[in-house]
């Protein structure tokens, strides 16, 4: 997982590729939670907040290079 001020200092390349592989492990953690083989359900939580982060990183980002 990724602080805030790490991503910052990604490129945008970088943050999309990041946050191509959280969104595609976010899925696979919903497959094993829909056949209960989850073992920390909390992850699910992390994650989504991991790419809400990303998303507003990519946000600022855009709107401070217009």
């Amino acid at each position: 997982m990724s602080k805030a001020k790490e991503l910052r200092e990604m490129s945008e390349e970088q943050l999309d590729t990041e946050l191509t592989q959280t969104q595609q492990e976010l899925f696979r953690l919903r497959l094993q939670a829909s056949t209960e083989k989850l073992d920390a359900p909390s992850n699910l939580r992390k994650l989504r907040r991991t790419i809400a982060r990303m998303k507003t990183i990519a946000h600022e980002k855009a709107l401070a290079s217009k």
